[in-house]
């Protein structure tokens, strides 16, 4: 009777054992997700206001187009990458394209002492602040995910309900690393 009354109570602590584990993993599964959503909220403002930004430095920088149209070709692409992957690496060469950017800015006198391209440009870095801070958390809710995932008991209950790692928003290619060279000579 006693034995039969211990495996009871080892079999019911191991499945609340078993119970918590994937509800902690529902729990920074959802985090990741909502994570990524606030990304993805700072990232449309950011689509939304690039045009005009560029519509604004084209007035003035009317010999830089190249640099002009590979914002707009990162920004086209970013808006339509799917999946977490293929939205960082389009993420990041958008972020490379606006640096240039904002260096072919910086050349120009004229520009910089427009109202409106002050107010776009001062815009634009308070939602690339935005964006730091959403990468920020994502990363750190992503590195509790996987961190659980890994762990002993986590990564059983991982591999039993295909709870796989989570990739992290980071800088992937080496140029994007390097501050932006602007040569006019």
């Amino acid at each position: 009777m006693i034995v039969l009354i211990v495996i009871i109570v080892i079999v019911a602590l191991l499945g609340l054992g078993v119970a918590g584990s994937y509800n902690g993993f529902i729990k920074l599964r959802n985090k990741t997700e909502e994570a990524f959503s606030a990304i993805d909220v700072s990232l449309k403002k950011r689509y939304d206001l690039i045009p005009n930004y560029v519509e604004t430095v084209k007035g003035y920088a009317k010999h830089e187009k190249e640099t002009l149209e590979n914002v707009i070709a990162a920004r086209n692409s970013a808006m339509g990458a799917e999946g977490p992957e293929e939205r960082m690496a389009s993420e990041n060469a958008l972020t490379g394209a606006l640096r240039s950017l904002f260096a072919v800015a910086e050349s120009y006198p004229d520009l910089k002492a427009n109202q409106n391209f002050l107010q776009l440009q001062d815009q634009l870095n308070r939602l690339e602040e935005e964006i730091a801070g959403s990468r920020r958390y994502y990363n750190g809710v992503v590195n509790q995910y996987n961190t659980k995932a890994e762990m002993f008991p986590g990564n059983i209950i991982a591999g039993i309900f295909k709870f796989e790692r989570k990739p992290l928003f980071e800088v992937d290619a080496e140029e994007e690393r390097r501050n932006v060279k602007v040569d006019f000579s």
